[in-house]
């Protein structure tokens, strides 16, 4: 990134933190990846249970590897070689862990938090259940309002978690949403966080760079 970009970045990232810390979320601007994974790292102590969310960003990172060679458990879903039968337990274990480690679709200039599910896993951690949260997301996720959000989901987010997941959905043929109703729409459950969620322990850590989808 040329010097006008990092700076661009990280005005707009210390907005964002300043916007959450408001809206009752722990949030802490870093300028990589490396040091949000470093960040992350503090937290994790050797046989805790640790979840993932089915992260783009937090595999671009190398997070699943770091959080094992730090000896805790990792339960991800999203690892390769799982059956569905143990994708769904390793999800519902997700919501009782020590440790829960997301990213998000965006996150607003005030502090709002989007996602979409399909199943909902993801959404239900970050509302309640885990002892600790932790959701990492990239420059490329910031947008003005939930407007924006939105945009952001139905033209990069969808698509891309479309096509890396294989689905038949029309949003892989067109590059955005199609609004679709088939049985393998991914796009199920909206979630907004406006304030920190009661009794959750949250934090967001905003990096200077783009990260996952």
């Amino acid at each position: 990134m040329t010097a006008v970009e990092v700076w661009h970045n990280e005005v707009l990232g210390m907005g964002v933190c300043a916007a959450l810390r408001k809206n009752g979320f722990e949030a802490q601007y870093v300028a990589t990846g490396v040091e949000a994974l470093d960040f992350i790292a503090g937290f994790v102590k050797p046989g805790m249970k640790v979840g993932f969310g089915g992260s783009m960003t937090l595999k671009a990172i190398g997070a699943p590897e770091k959080v094992r060679a730090l000896g805790a458990e990792v339960l991800d879903h999203d690892a390769p070689g799982i059956d569905q039968e143990k994708k769904l337990e390793l999800r519902r274990a997700q919501l009782t862990c020590d440790l829960f480690l997301s990213s998000s679709n965006a996150v607003t200039l005030e502090g709002e938090i989007v996602n979409v599910d399909g199943a909902g896993n993801r959404v239900a951690a970050l509302t309640f259940g885990p002892k600790k949260t932790i959701v990492v997301v990239g420059s490329n996720k910031i947008v003005r309002d939930l407007d924006e959000a939105r945009d952001r989901i139905e033209t990069t987010a969808s698509p891309m978690n479309n096509k890396r997941l294989d689905r038949p959905n029309p949003c892989v043929k067109a590059g955005t949403c199609q609004d679709c109703q088939g049985a393998t729409r991914i796009c199920r459950v909206y979630q907004v966080l406006y304030r920190r969620p009661l009794f959750s322990n949250f934090t967001v850590i905003v990096v200077g760079e783009p990260l996952g989808y």
